[in-house]
């Protein structure tokens, strides 16, 4: 019962920190393996281990990005030692950091997702593996969050606490668990390359030439073969007169018997500026400049050092902040304490004009506080009582 003039306090709001389209995104799945598509593997065969563009692509942003300094910092203080130093330097007695962050920076580039695999007892992993993109599943809770991973390997599975596991994916629009590799938007230029590679495969084998015709006129002006000529003359042409080993055999051609070659058509012509074409596109879904790799034709960037600092501006240092950022994530949640680990553009030899221009408009900025300058050039705040 209330009073005259009491009024009614409203019962406290519960608050739930949850997304209203979770329940929506895990209904079905909940506790069931989502299974990423399976054509991944055959387009990492086709795009990685058989196209030289994409091999060099991945490798060029692989190499380049696990290469950066890295530096670790709090609100306060950068560090030179810590253990979440050590842990990256060796993450496990297989590999040390450039292998490591190698090996994540190639499975995020090739299947769109990568994913570590801390080895702890409750505190800061004392290992970090780098798993098979292609062997991992999401399993995806009430919620639509994973709650674990499924590790398969010759029909044997694991399943990994969800805390165990560190997964970076790309961005895709469509997929709630599974990341989006460049690969995909280029697998039509991808099929163009390969094709047009089997095609010069396949002129060079008969003998780098074009082809041409053998044109029969009998002695009755009869134009026809018999049976037994058409085989013997198809055989002799297969043994004697293709494959690079055969280019410039002289033909020897019995009575009635002429060669007519045949000149490229324009469609044979056309076929370098197509593979060429292609190539390009495969270079610029992985976002590095087609002048990097060799391809002719590119007149995107004035020279080859430009190229290199876009290279690193616009791929590999977004990618390489992504990537150890995920990862600083997860292991804060060992730690328990929050930490920043980021490249350190200050030292990457390609962006040193860039550094050595913003340090000096940073330092003839008499209006910024020191404080301001610290921020601007992503440095950790002052410690109490510096100077």
């Amino acid at each position: 019962m209330f009073g005259f003039g009491e009024k009614k306090q409203p019962a406290p709001l519960v608050e739930v920190k949850a997304s209203a389209a979770g329940k929506v995104v895990g209904f079905g799945t909940a506790g069931r393996t989502g299974f990423q598509p399976r054509e991944g593997s055959s387009l990492v065969r086709a795009g990685f281990a058989a196209n030289p563009i994409g091999f060099r692509a991945v490798r060029l942003i692989s190499e380049a990005a696990s290469a950066l300094p890295l530096i670790l910092q709090d609100a306060t203080q950068r560090y030179d030692t810590h253990p979440v130093l050590d842990l990256l330097a060796r993450p496990n007695p297989a590999q040390g950091q450039l292998e490591l962050f190698e090996a994540i920076y190639a499975q995020l580039l090739l299947t769109g997702n990568a994913y570590v695999e801390a080895v702890s007892d409750g505190a800061l992993p004392t290992e970090l593996h780098v798993l098979r993109s292609d062997r991992m599943s999401v399993v995806p809770g009430p919620d639509g969050w994973p709650t674990g991973y499924d590790y398969a390997v010759a029909g044997r599975k694991h399943r990994f606490d969800a805390a165990a596991i560190c997964h970076i994916r790309a961005f895709h629009p469509h997929d709630d668990h599974y990341g989006l590799s460049p690969l995909t938007p280029a697998a039509a230029a991808v099929e163009v390359h390969n094709a047009a590679s089997r095609w010069s495969r396949g002129l060079l084998e008969n003998a780098a030439r074009p082809s041409g015709a053998i044109v029969f006129r009998g002695a009755d002006g009869n134009g026809t073969l018999s049976n037994g000529q058409f085989d013997r003359l198809v055989a002799e042409m297969e043994s004697q007169h293709q494959g690079a080993r055969n280019a410039g055999r002289p033909m020897l051609l019995e009575g009635g018997l002429d060669w007519k070659p045949m000149g490229f058509s324009p469609s044979d012509m056309e076929f370098l500026q197509t593979k060429e074409a292609a190539a390009r596109e495969i270079a610029t879904a992985f976002g590095v400049p087609p002048m990097l790799l060799g391809i002719p034709g590119d007149a995107t960037y004035a020279n080859y050092q430009e190229a290199n600092r876009a290279f690193y501006r616009l791929t590999v240092l977004p990618l390489a902040s992504r990537v150890t950022g995920a990862l600083v994530n997860w292991l804060d949640d060992f730690a328990g304490t929050w930490l920043d680990l980021r490249p350190d553009p200050d030292q990457i030899a390609a962006l040193q004009t860039e550094r050595d221009a913003l340090w000096a408009r940073v330092g003839a900025a008499s209006f910024l506080s020191t404080a301001e300058k610290r921020a601007l050039l992503g440095l950790p705040g002052e410690p109490d009582g510096a100077a």
